[in-house]
C-alpha cells in the first residue's frame, strides 16, 4: 500500500502544474465573466436612473433586483469554456499519462516496471491520480461559488439584490450541471462511467505497447468488444423481449453488472499485460 501510494503521489507530483494552471484559468475566466456581467448591468442601473423610468422598456434583460442565479445564467460561456478546456486536457492526459512514460532516450517506463514493488500498483495508481484530478476540478469549482457570491455582494448594492438558493444556481449553469450533479446516483453515473471508459482506453493502450501494430487493432478491438457487451442488452431485449422478458429495471440492474464486468476485465488484462507481455 505504500508504494501504491507513492506512485500515486509521484503522477500527482508530475501534473501538478498543469493542474494548478486548469484551476487559475478557470478562475480567471468566471471571476471575469462574473465581474463583466455584473458592471454591466449596474451600468444600465444608472443609466435607467438618470434617464427615468421610461426607458424600462430598453432594459429587460435585467431584472428589478439581481441574484446570483440571474448571474450565473448570464455568464453561460464564461463557464463553459474552462470547463471544455479542463475536459479536453485531461482527456488527452489519459494518453499522455501511458505514452510520456515511453517518450525519451531513457524510458522512464523501464525505471518503473524494475520498482520492487506489484506492476499492478502502476496501472492503479494512474487511474486513481486521474480520478483525484478531476475531483479536484470539481471541488475546486464548488469552493469557488460561495466566493463568486461573495463578488455579487460586493459589486451590487444590497437594495439592488436579492437572494439565491445554491441548487437553483447551479442548475441555472448548464457547465455546472454538468461538472456537479444535483443527485448522488447522477454523479456516480457519470463519473462512474467515466472511470470505466479510461480503464478500458488504459487497456487498449496497453495492448497497443505491447504488441506494437497489431497492438492498434487490439486495442481498437477491445474498444469495440467493450461497447458491444455493455450494450447488448439494449440491442437484443429492445429487438426481441419475448424471448426472456425483463423489466426496464432488471435490464439497468443487467447493465450495471455488465459495466462493473467491463471494468474489471480492464483491470485484469491491463495489469496482466504490465506483469507478462511488457518486459525490461
Amino acid at each position: 500500500m505504500n508504494r501504491y501510494l507513492k506512485l500515486v503521489h509521484m503522477e500527482i507530483h508530475r501534473f501538478r502544474w498543469i493542474l494548478i494552471a486548469m484551476m487559475g484559468i478557470t478562475a480567471i475566466f468566471q471571476f471575469s465573466g462574473l465581474i463583466w456581467t455584473l458592471k454591466k448591468a449596474m451600468a444600465q442601473f444608472e443609466e435607467q436612473k438618470i434617464q427615468g423610468s421610461d426607458t424600462r422598456k430598453y432594459f429587460d434583460s435585467v431584472p428589478d433586483t439581481l441574484t446570483f442565479e440571474w448571474a450565473m445564467s448570464n455568464t453561460q460561456m464564461w463557464f463553459i469554456l474552462p470547463v471544455l478546456l479542463c475536459i479536453a486536457v485531461l482527456s488527452l492526459y489519459v494518453f499522455f499519462i501511458w505514452y510520456r512514460d515511453w517518450m525519451g532516450r531513457h524510458t522512464f517506463i523501464y525505471r518503473l516496471l524494475m520498482l520492487p514493488t506489484a506492476r499492478h500498483n502502476l496501472f492503479l495508481a494512474k487511474i486513481t491520480a486521474l480520478l483525484l484530478f478531476v475531483l479536484s476540478i470539481v471541488a475546486f469549482q464548488l469552493v469557488m461559488l460561495p466566493v463568486q457570491e461573495l463578488v455579487l455582494k460586493l459589486v451590487v448594492p444590497a437594495e439592488l439584490r436579492s437572494e439565491s438558493h445554491i441548487v437553483d444556481v447551479i442548475n441555472i449553469n448548464q457547465a455546472l450541471v454538468e461538472l456537479i450533479p444535483r443527485q448522488f446516483e447522477q454523479f456516480f453515473y457519470i463519473y462512474g462511467l467515466g472511470t470505466i471508459a479510461v480503464l478500458m482506453l488504459f487497456t487498449a493502450i496497453l495492448l497497443e505497447r505491447s504488441y506494437q501494430r497489431m497492438g492498434i487493432l487490439y486495442g481498437i478491438l477491445y474498444l469495440a468488444g467493450c461497447v458491444l457487451v455493455v450494450a447488448a442488452p439494449f440491442l437484443y431485449f429492445g429487438l426481441d423481449s419475448s424471448i426472456i422478458p425483463l423489466y426496464p429495471m432488471e435490464i439497468y440492474v443487467l447493465v450495471l453488472l455488465l459495466f462493473f464486468v467491463v471494468a474489471g476485465v480492464s483491470v485484469w488484462l491491463g495489469s496482466r499485460l504490465l506483469a507478462k507481455k511488457i518486459t525490461v
